[in-house]
């Protein structure tokens, strides 16, 4: 099946791996050997839908590279999203897979047609949004990102 969800979605190549990190130091301090060096982002508080909802979530993250992938640690530090999910559940590493789409709201209604459901996302204006999606019995979340600003 996972062919015919590539193929029905006509994904491109995945273009980042996320990684959620308890300690977002502690995890430079592993990767930056591996992927570095990093570039960083301290947003701010961002307000996203998640699991149906408006919530307020605050997050750290760092950015590096493997050749042409994209390499992100996320570190969660206040507010529901799917990170503070993952670590509630006992977990840290890999979480998520990125893939580049052209009409964000099209390609979300494509795989939830197929089984996926939105969890998490927003639109951060023209040409720039992300939605975070799962499916029953998958641990791997996929990332579609529409950023038409480069």
């Amino acid at each position: 099946m996972s062919e015919d969800i590539r193929k029905s979605l006509a994904l491109p190549p995945c273009d980042q791996v996320g990684f959620v990190v308890r300690d977002l130091d502690a995890a430079l301090a592993l990767y930056e050997p591996l992927f570095g060096p990093f570039s960083f982002m301290d947003p701010g508080p961002m307000s996203y839908r998640y699991r149906g909802r408006q919530e307020e979530c605050d997050i750290r993250l760092a950015y590096g590279r493997s050749g042409e992938l994209e390499v992100e640690l996320i570190q969660w530090l206040r507010g529901g999203c799917p990170h503070k999910e993952f670590l509630d559940a006992g977990k840290e590493g890999m979480h998520h897979l990125r893939f580049p789409v052209d009409r964000l709201e099209d390609k979300v209604a494509e795989a939830e047609a197929i089984g996926y459901e939105s969890i998490w996302d927003t639109r951060y204006g023209e040409g720039l949004a992300v939605a975070y999606l799962e499916r029953a019995g998958d641990p791997l979340i996929i990332e579609f990102f529409e950023n038409h600003h480069g």
